[in-house]
Parts: C-alpha cells; sequence; structure tokens
C-alpha cells in the first residue's frame, strides 16, 4: 500500500530519532490513513484517505 492520501496527496515525512547522546538516526513519520469506500464519480471506489480529509468532509463516503 503507498502510504500517501488519494484526496490530498499527503505522504510520509522524515526526520531523525535523537537519542539522549545526540547520536541520529533516520525515521519517518506515516500520515494516519484509513481505507474508506467512498463515492467518486457516482461510483463506489476504495480510497486510502488521511484523518484530516475524513473530518474536513472532504470524502463523500459510501452507505
Amino acid at each position: 500500500m503507498a502510504r500517501r492520501c488519494d484526496i490530498c496527496g499527503k505522504g510520509t515525512g522524515n526526520g531523525h530519532l535523537v537519542a539522549h547522546c545526540n547520536i541520529k538516526t533516520n525515521r519517518r513519520w506515516h500520515p494516519n490513513l484509513q481505507e474508506v469506500r467512498a463515492m467518486v464519480d457516482g461510483r463506489v471506489r476504495r480510497l486510502h484517505v488521511c484523518t484530516r480529509c475524513l473530518r474536513s468532509g472532504r470524502v463523500q463516503r459510501a452507505v
């Protein structure tokens, strides 16, 4: 599964995990994606959508 929102395109972020002794190792932050059934062009499709898009109402969920 691609870790990218199908609506807004939000994807993974990267940076460093910094230990107390200031050793930096790479890490990634993943968006909170949910697989939902949504109406797209009048048809029901399964989408990977971030929770920000779900809460804001950008997605019309299928009933």
